[in-house]
């Protein structure tokens, strides 16, 4: 959906934005009437309080906006963009003592407050416009909510129109948009061009697997993203109980999160050599449906026992990983909605990201601090890669015990990149459970902010 700021050359009115602790100067300098309605609407400063002061016509004049405590406002993000559907109509700016990364976070929020997925429902998104705060780059910021905004409608998209060949449309959209070149691997040729494991977990389904493959930009350092995109997951064999099953339209959050961070990387231009993998299946139940102990061998080689064919998702990102890694690329970075395991550890809020690399790593949880875009950092824990080494094969895709899951996957992930000396995974949600400032209830992105802001430290751009 499109973004715009107001127009900065027409008149706005005041958000003034007031803490805690200066709200009592703040009401004695305003003018008797001014402090009496405001003195009424009980307004001390805490976070979130809000009221619109009128004008001498009795029309809107300003809006105010409690800011509360610093303690307070760590216990969320986005706090700005409460306002935006109270807001009359019309042009407004932000008044108060924020720095500029407070001052983007307010602008890239009262952006992400106007999101509406209006496919199926119309819905009138907020018409208060916000007049873009001084000092902040506005290109990046409506670069990065249109990037989040196409993540969005990827996810909130049910299955029945949103299987592998709308993503792959969806996917094609996006590279014409900018002029990438793309390639797509469909169906039995899957196996003829070494992905088997893409291949038998999609061939149940009577729409093709495929693995979708994107690459962008002609100079700079090289960065892969593989993002999994399991259009709808029964579960296979292994079948889910409808509890589970209810939100796997979901299940192709981290091809929809890549998908989202590469328009962020083209819109922005960066000087960097781009490609994007995305192996794209329904994993359905039929009578060629892969089976619970089975053998696979993947694309590297190594051989996989089944021992869930619910834990599809590390099969298919195994093939596109190993052609990923065949590159030998200065970074590579898989996202995927891959365990249940991750939200137990850190619920649906942080992102849990794997790494290596302690440089990494410290450059990904500082852009996450920096943009609202929080990560976690998990382990690689070495003792536990027995857990995942069945004895049959070379590997188990879903080992015994329930211990360690989102762990344990990663490492089964981390045996496909064996030339690539950093790799990080992200075990994400991509789905917001309830709504929230800026983050309307339903697909949502995590971690392509904290990356994009990350890769100047991590690649030399």
């Amino acid at each position: 959906m499109p973004f715009a700021f107001a127009d900065p050359d027409q008149p706005s009115r005041p958000v003034h934005i007031v803490a805690q602790s200066d709200a009592e100067a703040f009401l004695a300098a305003r003018s008797p009437a001014e402090r009496a309605w405001l003195t009424a609407a009980g307004f001390a400063g805490k976070l979130g309080q809000f009221c619109l002061l009128p004008g001498p016509d009795g029309s809107p004049a300003a809006a105010i906006l409690g800011w509360g405590s610093p303690v307070a406002r760590q216990r969320g993000r986005f706090h700005a963009a409460k306002v935006v559907a109270d807001l009359p109509d019309g042009n407004w700016h932000l008044e108060g003592p924020l720095d500029r990364n407070e001052l983007e976070e307010a602008a890239l929020g009262w952006l992400l407050a106007t999101y509406r997925f209006d496919r199926y429902k119309s819905a009138k998104a907020p018409s208060a416009r916000l007049k873009a705060p001084d000092g902040i780059d506005t290109a990046r910021i409506l670069a990065i909510a249109e990037g989040e905004a196409l993540t969005r409608d990827l996810i909130n998209t049910p299955a029945a129109d949103m299987g592998p060949g709308e993503l792959e449309n969806a996917f094609l959209a996006l590279a014409e948009r900018f002029g990438a070149q793309t390639r797509v691997v469909r169906g039995d040729d899957l196996l003829a061009e070494g992905f088997p494991m893409i291949h038998t977990v999609g061939r149940a389904s009577s729409r093709a697997p495929r693995l979708l493959d994107l690459r962008w930009g002609s100079e700079g350092p090289t960065l892969t993203l593989v993002g999994k995109g399991v259009c709808f997951d029964t579960g296979g064999l292994d079948i889910k109980p409808a509890s589970s099953m209810g939100l796997m339209k979901k299940d192709m959050g981290g091809a929809a999160t890549v998908m989202g961070l590469a328009r962020m990387i083209m819109a922005l231009g960066l000087k960097l050599r781009l490609r994007v993998l995305v192996p794209a299946v329904e994993n359905a139940v039929g009578g060629n449906a892969f089976r619970p102990q089975d053998i696979l061998t993947s694309r590297k080689g190594l051989t996989v026992e089944v021992n869930n064919t619910d834990a599809e998702g590390r099969l298919v990102l195994a093939d596109a990983l190993a052609l990923a890694d065949e590159e030998k690329p200065d970074l590579i970075i898989s996202m995927a909605t891959l365990t249940g395991a991750a939200r137990v550890a850190v619920g649906p809020d942080l992102a849990p990201f794997y790494c290596d690399d302690n440089a990494v790593a410290a450059a990904l949880a500082a852009g996450g601090s920096a943009v609202a875009d929080p990560l976690w950092r998990m382990p690689f824990w070495e003792p536990y890669e027995t857990m995942i080494e069945p004895g049959i094969a070379d590997l188990d895709n879903a080992p015994s015990g329930g211990m360690a899951g989102s762990i344990t996957a990663a490492l089964f992930l981390r045996r496909f990149v064996t030339e690539t000396p950093r790799y990080v995974h992200f075990d994400i949600y991509g789905w917001q459970p309830k709504s929230e400032p800026a983050r309307p209830k339903g697909g949502v992105g995590q971690g392509a902010r904290a990356i994009l802001a990350a890769l100047p430290d991590v690649l030399p751009l």
